[in-house]
């Protein structure tokens, strides 16, 4: 058994994990990367990347057909071919050079905690090498998918999202099971490449998190798109029949080529040996943490999907950058920015969380939505209005998008903000600044939106707030 030790040893190295080892490099400190599996993680190779590249050229061509005098095609496996460019064919090569040249050792295999401050990786061919971290451990192990108790459902083969965004040819039909973000976006994905799509959903409302006329918005986009949606519909049981998966509705049966359980994700501790070092997990099974995402000691941190704090990539780099930053400011015995805003908390973590579901529409959302705002006990007023202007009439032919605005009325500053609407992301940081920034409304109307964008439904949004 090899020993080997660092002043960082950071278990997972996804982009959360790469984050926070490369600020360490940076603040001076040596780091180990740990990884089972890909240097990227899930968000690189079967997330966020191939699921947006599966999703972007159906989209450009359903754009520019909402131009009159625009005919456009495109070719399936030229898509597929793209998506998996962005991979770089699954190999993680890259990755590991960008490590390696930005300071960090890498080890492979899967990383367990053996008491304070050290780590065992267990390889492939079962070595052991235990890693001592002189001053810090961050697991950043991100999440794994939920497996709904539904019957027979481990008695099939069905997909996750890893092979709903790998996959290397189109089923003609897929059965989809859950109205999440993943369920959502890669339903529409499949459709737009040409599969017969039936999305099941036991809630009343797809991406039940967002303001409902957002939710509303995308189940008529998918519709549109060919998505047989299904609301309020669970599964009884599920069984064989030679090639096809049937999905027992009541009294209905659905038959599907794949079947894609996406109902949720929940904090990868498996395997960690977390009482080792005397840490137990939150409700939802989450490594708890401070703002500075410090879980134990003054050593045990944890940073991304893990902590159950904002499971989104962006959220859990942002975590990094806070506790690489805290870990160096400890180390040299420095004392942490940890008020309101300061460098060393997480305060956006409550405040200012952002996120964009790709469907079409896109919804992009920053902050408070008014059920969060209203459940938190904040008094509020809402703009609620369609996005109507001459950037948007310009845009598309029957160009259609919704902004709700939530507004403190006491300090006259935005909390939250959601966009819904054909390529509305890119409104979104706009809204990010001034919820961070809690810029007051009346110096909002001095921040004048050029003519003609879509960024003029800002002054709409203000002036609907004064009538």
């Amino acid at each position: 058994m090899s020993e080997h030790s660092y002043d960082v040893v950071v278990i997972g190295a996804g982009p959360v994990g790469e984050n926070a080892a490369g600020y360490a490099v940076d603040a001076g400190l040596s780091a180990a990367l740990v990884e089972a599996e890909l240097l990227g993680g899930e968000c690189s190779y079967w997330a966020c990347i191939p699921s947006k590249a599966l999703l972007r050229t159906p989209q450009a061509v359903a754009d520019a057909r909402r131009l009159p005098g625009v005919t456009a095609e495109f070719d399936v496996q030229q898509v597929l071919d793209r998506r998996t460019s962005f991979t770089s064919g699954w190999d993680d090569s890259g990755q590991v050079a960008w490590a390696e040249g930005a300071g960090a050792a890498v080890l492979r295999g899967r990383g367990r905690l053996a008491g304070e401050k050290r780590v065992v990786v267990t390889a492939d061919d079962g070595t052991e090498t235990v890693v001592t971290a002189n001053r810090a451990v961050v697991v950043a192990t991100g999440s794994v998918p939920v497996v709904p108790p539904v019957e027979g459902l481990d008695t099939v083969e069905y997909w996750g999202s890893r092979e709903a965004t790998s996959a290397t040819e189109v089923s003609a039909r897929l059965g989809v099971l859950g109205g999440g973000v993943v369920g959502c976006e890669m339903a529409l994905a499949h459709a737009r490449l040409g599969a017969r799509v039936t999305l099941l959903h036991h809630g009343d409302r797809v991406l039940p998190s967002a303001e409902p006329q957002a939710s509303e918005r995308v189940a008529d986009g998918l519709r549109e798109a060919g998505v047989d949606l299904r609301l309020s519909t669970g599964v009884d049981r599920v069984s064989r029949s030679g090639d096809a998966t049937l999905l027992h509705l009541g009294e209905e049966t659905v038959e599907v080529d794949r079947l894609l359980v996406a109902t949720g994700r929940r904090p990868a501790t498996d395997g960690l040996d977390l009482a080792s070092v005397g840490v137990t997990t939150g409700r939802r099974g989450e490594i708890v943490v401070d703002e500075s995402g410090l879980a134990a000691g003054d050593w045990l941190y944890a940073v991304g999907d893990v902590n159950g704090r904002a499971p989104l990539t962006h959220q859990g780099k942002y975590q990094a950058r806070i506790a690489a930053h805290a870990i160096a400011a400890r180390a040299a015995g420095r004392a942490l920015q940890d008020g309101a805003w300061g460098e060393d908390a997480a305060t956006a973590d409550h405040r200012a969380v952002t996120q964009v579901v790709f469907t079409d529409p896109e919804v992009a959302w920053v902050g408070l939505t008014t059920a969060a705002a209203r459940r938190a006990g904040r008094d509020v007023r809402v703009v609620d209005i369609d996005i109507a202007v001459a950037g948007s009439s310009l845009t598309a032919d029957g160009w259609s998008g919704r902004v709700v605005a939530v507004v403190d009325p006491e300090r006259e500053v935005l909390l939250g903000a959601t966009f819904v609407g054909p390529g509305v992301a890119e409104l979104l940081h706009a809204a990010t600044v001034a919820v961070v920034g809690e810029v007051p409304l009346a110096r909002l109307w001095h921040a004048v939106p050029a003519f003609p964008t879509i960024s003029e439904v800002w002054l709409r949004v203000l002036e609907s707030y004064r009538a």
